[in-house]
């Protein structure tokens, strides 16, 4: 089983990379906004959502993404602790949504679901795989894990699932973050061994 979305490119990179931020607060802490001006911008092109995306989603470039993620700021704003709540996104990126219709006119189908990291890695699996399959991407946040060494560039950290391939302890994911595209053994990733867990959200278009 495997499934990879078509996912966009901007000047070379995959997708969006916070790193591009010259805000040092965005820079330091935009993860959650790059995930949702990802999104944004992959919705606009895959599902001709173009209100979504205030420049030109034909013709991409890392200047427009920097100015959209300044944008995207006052809605999932960076924060001491980071944006650590699953509701936190929602609710931001509900009211740049919302904000966005009501400028063009235009009313967005498009709902999320908070997926807690309490699950087990069975229901993950599961989720992951309907919401690929469903040609969406998968906004994923890691708080902290036991293997912070393997994972470090995940630790308390925003991004987006893109694909998937295999099953069960053997199935791995792609991860586009940072402008790449990254693999990662999905039941050791989602078993972080603490308490304290981030999770999944899960978008469905009516």
């Amino acid at each position: 089983m495997k499934k990879e979305l078509k996912y966009f490119e901007i000047d070379g990179a995959v997708g969006g990379s916070q790193e591009w931020f010259t805000n040092v607060v965005m820079y330091m802490g935009g993860c959650a906004a790059a995930t949702a001006c990802d999104s944004c911008i992959y919705l606009a092109r895959e599902y001709g959502m173009e209100g979504l995306y205030p420049y030109d989603v034909k013709k991409l470039s890392r200047e427009d993404y920097v100015r959209f993620g300044q944008r995207m700021k006052p809605y999932i704003r960076p924060r001491v602790g980071g944006v650590k709540e699953l509701r936190w996104y929602v609710d931001g990126f509900s009211r740049y949504i919302a904000d966005r219709g009501r400028e063009l006119e235009e009313h967005f189908s498009l709902k999320m679901q908070e997926f807690s990291g309490d699950h087990s890695c069975k229901e993950a699996e599961a989720a992951v795989k309907e919401q690929l399959e469903a040609g969406l991407p998968v906004p994923f946040l890691m708080l902290k894990h036991k293997d912070s060494r393997r994972f470090q560039d995940f630790i308390w950290h925003w991004f987006l699932l893109i694909g998937y391939e295999g099953e069960g302890e053997k199935m791995t994911v792609t991860a586009a973050t940072y402008g790449e595209a990254v693999k990662l053994p999905f039941y050791d990733f989602w078993d972080t061994g603490y308490a304290e867990k981030g999770g999944m959200i899960l978008y469905s278009l009516s």
